[in-house]
């Protein structure tokens, strides 16, 4: 009997832990697979005292027995793939085994990153926040149908098409009078092609059909969140993909009948790296105790994250957009000794009160906060204290799906499955 495939997303502007999530519950799928997104992600995962970061790579890699697969939706820079892979391959984990790269995928060039801090300091004041990894002008030769794939590594004229889109890329930096890349940035991605066309490339529309139909357990995982969605998220403040679960489909080749469940992922709070706007930040002791107690700093950047009260609007604007089925919280016990928390219900628009997010919240928008009960230490070994049960709760109601998953630490026995379990 044919299975039908679940996705994993971040319901809030990234970083809310889905790294996690996805290690926690990769026993129980044949195949993790990556839908979006590029090296500016950054998925931490920590167990047995040690500390993880994978940019690129599925987060079920941990996990012996799992495949992991690159979808054609993600953007692969061949140089720090090949670090992500070393640093595995460092502490005993080969990835050879059970990494699998979509033919479809898009390389980013060394010309990529150059045109993106170009176009970034350009824009003065008015930047979006980069990560400068060269994810945006990737896809924007994907879309303009100018890119270059992982299949064309197979492809007797890869040097053909590799110089002429560096040409244009040099053409391109011309008019931000901003020197291209070095040669030794490009003999180093040169390299790292070599060993990349060593790695098993599949067609993974084709494999993931398969596998399906083989009644295999499919788990795709997003990157960044529903808030920097391209289409839906805080435009233009937002990365350069499809973050929600419409882009598991057109990131995996799955169609949109085989997906089972969404889980979102969201903090306990709000956190945003880099520009943009973000109504419920705080910038007082309680957004700096926050971020401390938190650790809010990029896993791939290592800027300190902007951090706030919960905001449900833009919650249930996640769950309405990606269908999610239940949720996940993270991060509970970055709240527990804090007393007068807040939480916003609706925002005051021009004087009048929405619950709904929305097209613009640039400006001229101001939060509608509660106060909420706080509920003290917090350890896996004991049941939920009945605070923490109540903001649950307000959560559930306000949003209109359960959330199954508490997270009370960073570490992967620090969690809590309450209704049931993420997995059938």
């Amino acid at each position: 009997m044919a299975a039908r495939m679940d996705v994993l997303l971040g319901a809030q502007w990234g970083d809310e832990g889905k790294g996690k999530v996805v290690d926690v519950i990769a026993p129980d799928y044949d195949v993790i697979a990556r839908f979006q997104g590029g090296p500016n992600a950054g998925h931490t995962l920590l167990f047995e005292g040690r500390k993880h970061v994978l940019h690129t790579i599925p987060s079920g890699v941990f996990r012996e027995g799992t495949v992991n697969l690159v979808g054609n939706g993600v953007v692969i820079d061949p140089v720090i793939f090949l670090k992500e892979v070393n640093a595995l391959k460092a502490i005993g984990v080969d990835v050879r085994d059970s990494l699998l790269i979509s033919r479809r995928a898009h390389l980013i060039l060394p010309t990529h990153r150059a045109l993106d801090a170009a176009s970034e300091a350009e824009k003065g004041t008015s930047k979006i926040g980069s990560t400068l990894k060269g994810i945006g002008p990737t896809y924007m030769d994907k879309t303009g149908r100018n890119g270059l794939r992982v299949g064309d590594l197979e492809l007797p004229d890869l040097k053909e098409r590799y110089q002429s889109l560096v040409r244009k890329h040099e053409r391109l930096l011309g008019l931000y009078e901003k020197p291209v890349a070095t040669k030794e940035a490009e003999e180093e991605w040169l390299a790292a092609v070599e060993i990349l066309r060593t790695m098993p490339f599949i067609d993974s529309e084709h494999y993931l059909d398969q596998a399906l139909r083989d009644g295999k357990r499919v788990l795709a995982e997003g990157a960044q969140g529903t808030l920097l969605d391209i289409d839906f998220g805080t435009y233009p403040f937002v990365t350069s993909s499809n973050t929600i679960s419409a882009g598991a489909c057109t990131g995996l080749g799955v169609a949109p009948n085989r997906i089972d469940k969404v889980v979102g992922i969201f903090k306990a709070y709000c956190t945003r790296v880099g520009s943009g706007p973000f109504p419920t930040e705080l910038h007082d002791t309680d957004g700096e105790h926050i971020r401390k107690v938190g650790h809010e700093f990029g896993s791939t950047t290592g800027r300190a994250r902007r951090c706030g009260w919960l905001d449900l609007p833009a919650l249930h604007y996640a769950v309405m957009i990606n269908g999610i089925t239940e949720l996940a919280m993270m991060k509970a016990d970055v709240l527990s000794d804090m007393d007068n928390l807040q939480v916003c219900t609706g925002y005051l628009v021009n004087g009048q009160r929405t619950e709904r997010m929305p097209y613009d919240i640039t400006g001229g928008i101001e939060p509608i906060l509660e106060p909420v009960e706080g509920w003290g230490e917090l350890r896996t070994e004991d049941p939920l204290p009945a605070g923490l049960e109540l903001y649950i709760a307000r959560i559930e109601k306000y949003v209109g799906v359960p959330i199954n998953l508490v997270s009370l630490g960073p570490d992967r026995a620090q969690t809590v499955l309450r209704q049931g379990t993420l997995v059938h």
